[in-house]
């Protein structure tokens, strides 16, 4: 995402600049928050080059994105014949980043057992890789990011209270794009202008589509806004946004209940009925969870990843965050 703190200067982004220099000096853990899209990894860049540690490397995990096992060798490398597959001794993340900057991505994501491993590491600066016996040390700094309230999912029992409290030592709030609207045409302008020099176009953007830009709520925030500015772009220029575009995703009506749709009569009948309301609910509900996630939520189901498009499609499921095609009317300049 383009580095969007330069046009975010509105009274709410001030202050996270204000955060931003103020934390980057010294060695504390942020955590930062806010919803999907709103800049996190670009606070997380901006503190890290701000810090001492700026000529050391800042590497980012997604710890969504990797199933539990592969994130624990992601992090803290593992030892040849560690496990399955493991040919040969490989460094993780706390190895490859000694004296620089890890931003953990969906910090809340991470599953219970690791989230212990990794407050150790927090608290003493060691950890073994996977398989290995040896300790090995550690100078890192650590970025944190969600999109998760974790006080709830403390609650809830999916994250670890002291491990919470260590992480947020400094908690940098990142406002959503509808908080802060005043900074949209500043967005546009530099997004169009990267967008440009990416796809070797000349595109402009006039003021009655601007206008539409600034008004809409933004659910996806920033993030969002550049994959607009982007398909406007490789599409070729805009006369007027088809409505479409500017509405939020739609999410795929409930399967009817059973008796709208056959009476039921024997009891292998409404048993097998039950059944499949059972798993789409339960399917939809993990995929919920992993923020649809197919991978993650067909190995929480224990179920094949194929099976589980299967079962989505077969469910009548569909995902919130699927793109549709968009008509535009576009004029290049």
């Amino acid at each position: 995402m383009t580095d969007a703190l330069e046009v975010c200067t509105g009274p709410a982004m001030r202050a996270v600049r204000d955060l931003i220099a103020k934390v980057a000096t010294t060695n504390a853990t942020v955590l930062l928050t806010g919803e999907s899209g709103v800049g996190k990894e670009v606070v997380a860049r901006a503190i890290h080059r701000a810090s001492p540690r700026a000529g050391r490397p800042l590497l980012k995990i997604n710890c969504a994105a990797l199933p539990d096992e592969l994130l624990e060798s992601e992090l803290f490398g593992h030892q040849r014949g560690g496990f399955t597959g493991a040919y040969r001794d490989k460094p993780g993340k706390f190895e490859l980043a000694q004296q620089g900057t890890i931003m953990l991505d969906e910090i809340g994501e991470v599953p219970l057992r690791l989230q212990a491993k990794l407050l150790h590491v927090l608290q003493d600066g060691e950890f073994t890789r996977v398989g290995g016996e040896r300790t090995l040390q550690t100078d890192v700094r650590v970025l944190a990011a969600t999109n998760r309230d974790l006080e709830v999912e403390i609650g809830r029992g999916r994250f670890r209270e002291d491990l919470y409290y260590r992480l947020n030592v400094i908690q940098i709030r990142i406002p959503p794009l509808r908080e802060r609207r005043e900074e949209i045409p500043g967005l546009i302008d530099a997004l169009l202008a990267a967008a440009n020099a990416q796809y070797g176009r000349r595109v402009e953007i006039g003021p009655a589509v601007r206008r539409r830009l600034a008004e809409h709520s933004w659910p996806g925030n920033i993030r969002e806004l550049q994959n607009v500015i982007k398909r406007v772009v490789v599409l070729g220029g805009v006369a007027r946004l088809d409505g479409e575009l500017m509405e939020p995703p739609k999410v795929a009506p409930a399967a009817a209940p059973p008796s709208a749709v056959e009476p039921l009569t024997g009891l292998k009948q409404i048993a097998r009925r039950a059944a499949r309301d059972a798993e789409r609910l339960a399917i939809a509900d993990m995929l919920e969870r992993t923020r649809w996630n197919r991978t993650k939520a067909a190995r929480m189901l224990q179920i094949s990843y194929k099976a589980l498009l299967y079962k989505i499609v077969d469910c009548g499921l569909a995902s919130p965050a699927r793109d549709k095609e968009e008509d535009l009317v576009a004029t290049a300049s």
